[in-house]
């Protein structure tokens, strides 16, 4: 079957502005032309529409789904099936919320007691659903989906006592390795306390701590930039210092 312009911004429910700028971007080019100068869309087009408004439903930029749509080695089935768990995941997120405002109202009105744990169940899985969406590909890749899967349940099970100091390791690395970072020497003492917090702070996450798995973290800061922006943004260098910072702590 074939649409008009005005058919398929009616069909999916965008305008038919979008569909003219997806055309210019070259992400959504029409099949053809026909002889009044209108844009007909075929079924080709409805697809490569579909997949676009679901990358758009999960926050990817245009930019990022233009490059996906013209990698040749993109797999439509397989794209779906990770679209469709990442939208399970956004769903569980919002019924945890929900299930927590219920909860929340129902403890205000006296008719139910909420336990400590209860209330920040939703706010963890946030936080979990926020790291999967920024770096969950390139941290599942490299250690596999059953690791970070554990991570995640070991943050669920957290009690709001270790989830605080979870939080309060994660800003004193922060502080101690900017302070080290002026020295100039990933060996000195700061530099090195800044690498045990480190090592602190992530064991709260993992099963267990190896130098290896650790010195590995702390590359993956260097080589990835959104890893290396977030350390970087005070002092540029800082994920390399780290990084060095470790290779002593780790004594490789």
């Amino acid at each position: 079957m074939e649409y008009t312009i005005k058919k398929l911004s009616q069909l999916a429910g965008v305008s038919t502005r979008t569909l003219r700028y997806y055309d210019e971007l070259g992400i959504l080019k029409p099949a053809r032309i026909n002889s009044s100068g209108y844009r007909i869309y075929g079924q080709a087009q409805v697809d490569r529409l579909q997949q676009i408004l679901f990358y758009r439903e999960l926050d990817v930029s245009l930019e990022t789904i233009k490059e996906i749509l013209i990698d040749p080695t993109f797999n439509r089935t397989k794209t779906l099936r990770e679209h469709r768990e990442k939208l399970l995941q956004k769903r569980n997120q919002l019924n945890l919320l929900i299930t927590n405002i219920d909860k929340t109202i129902e403890s205000a009105e006296g008719r139910a007691t909420m336990k400590d744990k209860e209330k920040f169940a939703g706010f963890k899985q946030e936080v979990i659903e926020e790291n999967e969406k920024k770096y969950g590909n390139e941290i599942r890749e490299k250690y596999g989906d059953q690791t970070v899967d554990r991570s995640n349940q070991k943050v669920l099970n957290m009690s709001q006592e270790q989830y605080d100091e979870v939080t309060r390791l994660s800003n004193e690395v922060m502080e101690v390795l900017q302070k080290a970072f002026k020295t100039g020497d990933p060996g000195s003492p700061l530099a090195q306390q800044a690498a045990d917090l480190h090592r602190q702070w992530l064991s709260y996450f993992w099963d267990g701590y190896t130098k290896e798995a650790h010195l590995g973290v702390t590359q993956m800061y260097v080589d990835d930039q959104r890893f290396t922006a977030y350390y970087d943004q005070e002092q540029p260098g800082t994920a390399e210092f780290l990084r060095d910072a470790v290779k002593i702590y780790t004594e490789f």
